[in-house]
């Protein structure tokens, strides 16, 4: 299946796209849509999640934003100078990045926030397209091991040649630079499998790779 890098009106998958109308029933002044990626059109950094939050992305219309997960990020992106605001609150609110993009390996909010493989691998087809437009040398940050799993899957690694786990880099062979975070979700950094100091040090190294 051959897409664009985007199509807001995904219906692709039926369950999802079902689920986004039931709970843009419940919540009419929710965004409730596949959320489109945000940031540079030509990235240094792409950074790809799981899937948008009900009540973050999936309400504001911007990944990462609203809900709990988004603290430490944008807090991140700013102090490593990736945007111009520590705080992402609302998709006016006046935010920008500064050569990084903020994608999902899903587009649309999975029930329980639990997309399944055949979702999965379906959205799978924008994210083949979205890495086929970066230039050589460009990270890709992977928050958890779907979205690692999924980008290896895009560009057409195995996955047992290029395990994940918390603050590996793999050079590729198409010339990106595959980065691995634990997801900066609130049930990871309350219960310390991510902390802000193991955080910071892979966007320590993500930023003197790109300079």
């Amino acid at each position: 299946m051959s897409l664009p890098v985007f199509d807001p009106d995904c219906r692709y998958c039926k369950r999802l796209g079902s689920f986004l109308d039931e709970v843009k029933g419940e919540h009419p002044d929710y965004f409730c849509r596949p959320v489109p990626p945000f940031g540079a059109k030509q990235p240094k950094l792409l950074i790809v999640g799981l899937a948008p939050g009900m009540h973050g992305a999936n309400r504001t219309g911007r990944p990462f934003t609203g809900d709990y997960a988004g603290i430490l990020l944008y807090e991140t992106l700013h102090k490593f100078g990736f945007s111009n605001r520590p705080e992402s609150v609302a998709a006016d609110d006046g935010l920008k990045l500064k050569q990084c993009r903020i994608t999902n390996a899903v587009k649309c909010l999975p029930p329980a926030n639990k997309p399944t493989g055949i979702e999965i691998n379906t959205c799978n087809a924008y994210l083949v397209q979205e890495l086929a437009g970066l230039r050589q040398g460009t990270v890709v940050l992977a928050l958890g091991s779907i979205a690692h799993n999924a980008v290896l899957k895009a560009l057409g690694l195995k996955l047992k040649d290029y395990p994940f786990g918390h603050g590996q880099f793999y050079f590729l062979p198409s010339g990106l630079v595959l980065a691995t975070s634990y997801h900066c979700s609130r049930y990871n950094t309350q219960t310390r499998r991510l902390t802000e100091a193991m955080f910071h040090g892979v966007f320590r190294r993500i930023r003197r790779h790109i300079g």
